[in-house]
């Protein structure tokens, strides 16, 4: 049940590198990062979990969950689900109890969605998260970057083209000056939602903040 479900591994999705190190796709690393800050834990590069991987325990608060982990695939996006599956598999972590974390156009920036299920909506590390754990069944925090369109009035196969370029161009790129300045709101709202999972459970933190934002 939603309510009693535990998170022992939380995943930020992202590229590995210093040139996609702060672009709007890497937001789950983004958010991954904050939270090893917030929790003392440090992130090291793990070979067998192919990625940067730290775990430790929580606040008195959330003793009752015992230890965290975190998980930073450095696989490439769309390899995502190497890592996942390989870190689930070492530690008997069931996908139920894996938190993934990342970038979704569809929201506006400052936007949060959880959901503990669904398909991956086009996102190519998610696809490949589903498809080696086998399931769409896991929770998932959708952290909005927006989406960056431009109009055009060329033909409808320019438009097309223009617009597949602008959304990798938006995805890629970094964040604004003015985004730069929210996005610690952001990663605190995040942050909070994240603990509110761990503390009251997926049901009751969906009703709490998926209809809350950072407004810029």
């Amino acid at each position: 049940m939603l309510e009693t479900q535990s998170i022992s591994l939380i995943v930020g999705l992202g590229n590995p590198g210093a040139e996609y190190e702060r672009t709007r796709h890497n937001i789950g690393f983004m958010a991954v990062d904050a939270l090893a800050a917030d929790w003392s834990i440090s992130l090291g590069k793990e070979k067998r979990f192919y990625g940067n991987f730290g775990e430790g325990r929580l606040s008195s608060a959330l003793a009752h969950q015992g230890k965290i982990r975190l998980l930073k695939p450095t696989t490439y996006m769309n390899l995502s689900g190497q890592a996942v599956r390989a870190c689930a598999d070492w530690f008997k972590c069931s996908p139920e109890n894996i938190l993934v974390v990342y970038d979704d156009m569809d929201l506006p920036l400052g936007k949060l969605r959880l959901r503990p299920s669904g398909s991956a909506g086009g996102h190519n590390g998610m696809k490949s998260i589903i498809s080696h754990l086998g399931t769409q069944n896991f929770p998932r925090l959708r952290l909005g970057i927006g989406r960056g369109g431009h109009k055009s009035d060329q033909g409808d196969r320019a438009i097309a083209t223009k617009a597949n370029q602008n959304v990798t161009n938006h995805v890629l790129g970094g964040f604004s000056a003015t985004e730069n300045k929210v996005l610690p709101e952001i990663f605190d709202l995040t942050k909070s939602a994240i603990t509110s999972i761990l503390r009251d459970g997926l049901e009751k933190t969906m009703s709490l903040y998926n209809s809350r934002s950072i407004d810029f």
